[in-house]
């Protein structure tokens, strides 16, 4: 008796829970609003007069992603320091157009264009500026006043692009400088045409809205046995360049144990909970070449600050041929808590993060799908949902012993992919359901 007895509270709770979790993967789905795939096209230096030599000074990528009814343009410049420039548009036929002339020149913006100009709907640049590195003879990891003269990367020496796909990597040294004899500073960028992870770890989860850059210091000669690095950014936009960072809590640990947190650079416009995009990593670095958790080291950021927006184009021929008055505002990412290993231990330092275009507000587009789309399900259900009660009220008020056919059912939720705003439903199966009999 007992085992027929259970079949059918097991049964309605199965399907009760699989009815009210598909609820969750497709408001997720709606509340993003976004392209859950896009077509890629690759082009360097796209438009370059005199193939195949390269352009001086350096290269230009550009990654075409086209959704349904839009494109995201990803343009990549070694020209100065590297820079990520990102534009979005309201039509799949928006293209690229580049003076190359003036680009090279770099004394005048409106050499790179993203036409018909109209359809633009925003844009947002990353300028990797500096890399600071300090003395840390107390093992605080407070940068004060041991800080040596910044590397300034906008007089690196920049290799070639590599390209390997929708990704590039770039390699630079700086010049006439014994530290970087036998190393490197090191960028890879990564296009996505869909929703997934990385392949290289913290495995970031992405989506066909993002892009990724990791950066790698390698084999470069610290000034001190004692040194410790930072990585300079600079958020470059027009009306609404990113101005905040907001740490938030994630459950997406399952190659960063122990990390509970993401942090996000928001572009948004002003005293608007819509964010136009961000920059989104997680509070941790690499500091052996095998990325595992073994070698990770925590790393934290600096407040952003207003920075000049002259300084920003100076440094970036990407930004000064795009931008006619750009905004600009940066932070420092440093590397390692006190009481971790120096950087002199293993030579060597990784981090990722993510590019990631957003047309939604997280939260209030969320609440306000989910609402709407779980009350015409409860209408739906009220009839399941009251059978369920019937069969469960007599066993949970019957004596201990009547329960025990109850307590050999057993309903779990496994929530495969944490870090649910980072996800495509189309992608990714969000939730499963075990009801299973002992």
């Amino acid at each position: 008796m007992a085992a027929a007895g259970k079949t059918p509270i097991c049964g309605a709770a199965s399907l009760f829970l699989l009815l009210l979790f598909s609820v969750f993967s497709s408001a997720q789905s709606s509340f993003r609003g976004e392209t859950s795939r896009r077509n890629l096209s690759v082009e360097l230096n796209p438009g370059w007069p005199s193939p195949p030599s390269r352009p001086p000074n350096g290269e230009l990528l550009h990654v075409r992603a086209v959704g349904d009814n839009d494109t995201l343009h990803f343009l990549f410049c070694s020209q100065g320091a590297p820079t990520l420039l990102l534009v979005h548009t309201n039509t799949t036929s928006s293209s690229l157009k580049v003076n190359w002339k003036e680009f090279v020149s770099r004394n005048v913006s409106g050499s790179l264009k993203v036409e018909p100009e109209s359809s633009v709907l925003y844009s947002s640049a990353t300028v990797f500026s500096r890399l600071l590195e300090y003395d840390d003879v107390n093992n605080t990891a407070e940068p004060t006043s041991d800080l040596f003269p910044p590397y300034e990367l906008r007089s690196f020496i920049w290799s070639r692009l590599v390209l390997s796909g929708p990704s590039a990597q770039l390699c630079g040294v700086a010049p006439d400088n014994a530290t970087f004899a036998n190393g490197s500073l090191c960028l890879q960028l990564s296009v996505f045409g869909s929703g997934g992870r990385a392949e290289s770890w913290p495995r970031l989860l992405h989506t066909a809205n993002s892009s990724q850059v990791e950066v790698w210091l390698d084999g470069v000669l610290p000034r001190a046995t004692q040194s410790r690095f930072l990585l300079e950014l600079q958020a470059v936009g027009g009306a609404y360049r990113p101005s905040r960072v907001e740490v938030q809590r994630s459950i997406d640990d399952e190659f960063t144990p122990s990390i509970f947190k993401v942090s996000r650079w928001l572009s948004s416009e002003n005293g608007s909970a819509e964010v136009l995009g961000f920059l989104q990593w997680k509070p941790v670095a690499s500091r052996g070449r095998e990325s595992s958790v073994e070698n990770a080291t925590p790393c934290h950021h600096s407040a952003p600050r207003p920075l000049s927006g002259e300084d920003a184009a100076r440094a970036s021929g990407l930004v000064r041929a795009f931008y006619a008055e750009p905004q600009t505002d940066g932070l420092n990412v440093s590397f390692g808590l006190a009481g971790d290993p120096f950087y002199n231990s293993t030579r060597f330092l990784r981090w990722s993060v993510l590019f990631i275009h957003s047309f939604i507000p997280f939260i209030h587009s969320f609440t306000s799908s989910l609402i709407h789309q779980i009350l015409p399900l409860v209408r739906l259900l009220h009839p399941l949902i009251h059978r369920l009660v019937r069969l469960l009220h007599p066993l949970i008020h019957r004596p201990p012993l009547i329960m025990e056919p109850f307590r050999h059912c057993r309903v779990s939720l496994e929530i495969n992919n944490g870090q649910i705003e980072s996800l495509n439903a189309s992608d990714v199966k969000l939730f499963s359901v075990k009801v299973t009999s002992e």
